[in-house]
């Protein structure tokens, strides 16, 4: 009787141990998805992606990329968790800094409210910094309305959270630190004053709703290109120039946004 218990629960065991078969081979089918959605394409890293991809699964027990591919069709919050996977980007404050200089000498230069789009806004430190080096250098925070947009929803919430890390403020003088955030542990915690002057926006350069935010005086669209190809980034700065109010002033691009 005895054997015949420990008999019964190896088969409850045995029974109780399922296989999971991966299918992670193709993963063009979900590039050329991600491409068609937002123009991001992963032409030349598709051995990234299938890494960035496969664990995007295993997390969440999907198995198969043709299984995720089909979620994602209907599901619009697995979606973005993926555009916000595979679009996480670090930055700082005062990265390129000398562009920044040339939008304050054209700031000086107007004598009318001024207003500025950042494409893409990421976690909201280029944003912030143009406001900051604007203040700096005298300019009316009354006149200054500044834009930021991002497709990465994650990136957005952490913009207007503004608190960052000492890496990402590791470019500003202690002065500026002081003046602008507020320390707390290890984190800075962006002062009002400045959050203020910047609006975030979720959204796709590519969806039409993009055309409705009006006009802007000066337009940033830095180190987002990259991640396009040719005919699309063509497509790109053609919108971003539809959006200037002079039509004769560039767009500060990314020094890694090659046409």
């Amino acid at each position: 009787m005895m054997f015949g218990l420990f008999k019964k629960k190896e088969r409850t065991e045995q029974v109780d141990k399922i296989e999971i078969i991966e299918v992670y081979d193709d993963v063009t089918p979900i590039a050329a998805y991600f491409k068609e959605q937002t123009g991001v394409s992963f032409d030349k890293q598709i051995s990234i992606l299938k890494n960035k991809v496969s664990s995007f699964c295993r997390q969440r027990k999907i198995y198969a990329f043709s299984d995720l591919l089909d979620k994602i069709s209907y599901d619009i919050v697995l979606r973005q968790e993926l555009i916000d996977y595979l679009t996480t980007n670090e930055t700082f404050f005062y990265r390129e800094f000398k562009q920044i200089e040339e939008i304050v000498s054209l700031v000086k230069g107007m004598h009318t409210d001024v207003r500025i789009l950042c494409a893409p806004s990421a976690t909201g430190e280029e944003p912030y910094s143009i406001a900051i080096a604007l203040l700096e250098a005298g300019i009316s925070k009354d006149r200054l309305s500044i834009v930021g947009i991002d497709i990465n929803a994650d990136a957005t919430e952490k913009a207007q959270e503004a608190i960052y890390k000492e890496r990402n403020v590791r470019n500003l003088s202690q002065a500026i630190r002081q003046r602008y955030f507020t320390q707390h542990a290890k984190d800075y915690l962006l002062v009002k004053e400045i959050k203020a002057l910047v609006t975030f926006r979720q959204i796709n350069l590519f969806d039409p709703a993009f055309l409705q935010l009006g006009r802007f005086d000066i337009i940033l669209s830095r180190n987002m290109l990259i991640y396009f190809d040719q005919e699309t980034k063509m497509k790109a700065k053609r919108i971003l120039e539809s959006l200037r109010k002079d039509q004769t002033r560039p767009i500060f691009f990314g020094h890694a946004d090659l046409f």
